[in-house]
């Protein structure tokens, strides 16, 4: 950014520092931090002149910010080979009007949800960061999934060269459909592994298995290294700051809104890694107004944006939501950091918060955080209430996660009637999940959740996305479970197996 930071550091340590090919490539940082810049405001351009750009080219330009170690025509390359041909729509995230609001659509992509438009471009970015760190082993990526991460992993890594990946999910904390679409996952470098337990018990796997492998060297000899696709890596979180700019960019050139004029976002918030790459998108210039966190029952992050205490000694709820069924929100951590600029501070904290489930933030921090943010929740109950509405009263059809943020963005402008233009994050196709959409707009299920696609498609005459089309018929190729304290034997007997799937 003016880039004259080019560095990326752990948010835990000032002095463990890597270029952006290498933080790409490593995912975590070697004590557990993630990586990040130390701000990202000193951009070497302007946000107006990225509205003028195509998208594309936009898309390229920001990255190439994000990511300085990569110059335009690399990066402009590699988004080309990543998104031409692989998204429903041209736009790649179209902004549709519902009601007074704008409802962003990330859930275009080849597997319909909005972990596509980043993970359909790192694997392209992490072969390319390899190539420029000299780096031959072959690149193992680990990933925890609450439901739509793994399979948009497993799509966009399936047989790319010199890279093998595992996915882990919590066994019954996916929709029928989000399993499905990973266990019927082919090719020949494609591993999946329920773990018994959820979400967070399968994260905290996956974080303990880099820092266990890299501290023990346990796959020393073996020419492999690991990486992450989850959001915890910086190349993953990167390609989702673009669609913010985009979104601004649909309303403005519709009229919606005036140049320089300021947007809010409301985002349905897990991981907080969506809502972070706003965060970043508005440090980069862009007139952002307000962050607005949306969560269900699993209410950790709005318990914390308010209060300023995180604490997940709580009741884990499996929830019609199911992608954010979280209680530990590794991204927050970012947060932390690129407003305390204190590493020693945001190490304490996570260590307090394995050690203990809880932390507070000082006073100071906690009124910087509430200077951008918002917060709200929404249980099963008024989610469903929120489709059926949106429904009947606009005739569109949304998920339930997007249901979530629809209805935590009306608590919003109640609460605040002289707010900006409001962009709801759409995060899933309503096909992902459709027993609760289905019920939610009063229609009685009959069969099977697959059955329930044809039934939803019937009565609302809004097609199925072509990649969730006959699922069910597809075999199932990937059946292994195991506890969660297994994960790291299972890691290292794959890793050193010759062949999967053959």
């Amino acid at each position: 950014m003016k880039m004259n930071q080019k560095s990326y550091q752990s948010t835990r340590s000032n002095a463990l520092t890597a270029q952006p090919a290498q933080a790409v490539l490593q995912g975590i940082a070697p004590d557990g931090g993630l990586y990040t810049l130390p701000d990202f405001q000193q951009s070497d351009i302007r946000y107006e002149d990225l509205l003028k750009m195509d998208m594309l080219p936009m898309a390229a330009e920001i990255l190439r910010c994000l990511l300085p170690d990569f110059s335009r025509e690399e990066m402009l390359a590699l988004v080309q080979a990543a998104y031409t041909g692989k998204f429903e729509t041209d736009d790649l995230t179209p902004a549709v009007p519902v009601g007074e609001d704008t409802v962003l659509e990330l859930f275009r992509g080849p597997t319909s949800a909005f972990k596509d438009v980043a993970l359909s471009l790192l694997p392209h970015l992490m072969r390319a960061s390899a190539k420029k760190c000299g780096v031959e082993d072959e690149i193992l990526i680990l990933t925890a999934t609450s439901g739509d991460t793994g399979k948009a992993a497993l799509k966009g890594f399936c047989d790319v060269p010199g890279t093998r990946i595992i996915v882990f999910y919590p066994e019954n904390g996916v929709s029928a459909v989000q399993k499905a679409q990973m266990l019927t996952q082919e090719g020949k470098n494609v591993c999946v592994c329920a773990v018994r337990g959820n979400f967070d018990d399968a994260q905290t796997g996956v974080k303990q298995i880099f820092s266990q492998v890299r501290q023990q060297d346990l796959l020393q000899g073996h020419a492999i290294r690991l990486s992450s696709a989850n959001s915890i890596n910086i190349g993953r979180l990167a390609p989702q700051v673009v669609y913010y700019f985009t979104a601004y960019k649909e309303m403005l050139e519709s009229g919606r809104i005036a140049l320089g004029d300021k947007v809010d976002y409301c985002v349905p918030t897990g991981n907080f890694g969506d809502i972070l790459a706003g965060f970043i998108a508005r440090q980069m210039g862009l007139p952002v107004g307000r962050l607005i966190c949306a969560s269900n029952a699993n209410n950790v992050l709005t318990d914390f944006l308010r209060t300023g205490c995180y604490d997940r000694r709580r009741t884990f709820h499996l929830t019609i939501s199911p992608s954010m069924d979280i209680l530990v929100s590794s991204n927050l951590e970012r947060l932390l950091y690129l407003l305390s600029g204190d590493a020693e501070l945001v190490k304490g904290l996570m260590e307090q918060l394995n050690r203990e489930g809880h932390y507070q933030v000082p006073d100071a921090l906690l009124a910087q955080i509430k200077e951008v943010f918002w917060a709200d929740y929404c249980d099963d109950s008024q989610t469903r209430a929120a489709i059926g509405q949106v429904w009947r009263e606009h005739h569109y059809l949304c998920d339930t996660h997007t249901a979530v943020a629809w209805h935590v963005a009306q608590q919003y402008k109640a609460a605040h009637p002289d707010h900006a233009p409001v962009v709801v994050l759409s995060t899933a196709s309503p096909y992902k999940f459709p027993e609760a959409v289905l019920a939610a707009i009063g229609i009685q299920q009959e069969g099977d959740g697959f059955a329930a696609i044809h039934q939803l498609e019937a009565a609302t005459d809004v097609p199925v996305p072509a990649n969730l089309r006959g699922l069910d018929q597809k075999p199932v190729l990937h059946r292994d479970v195991i506890d969660r304290d297994k994960m790291l034997e299972y890691v290292l007997e794959k890793a050193v197996k010759p062949q999967w799937n053959a």
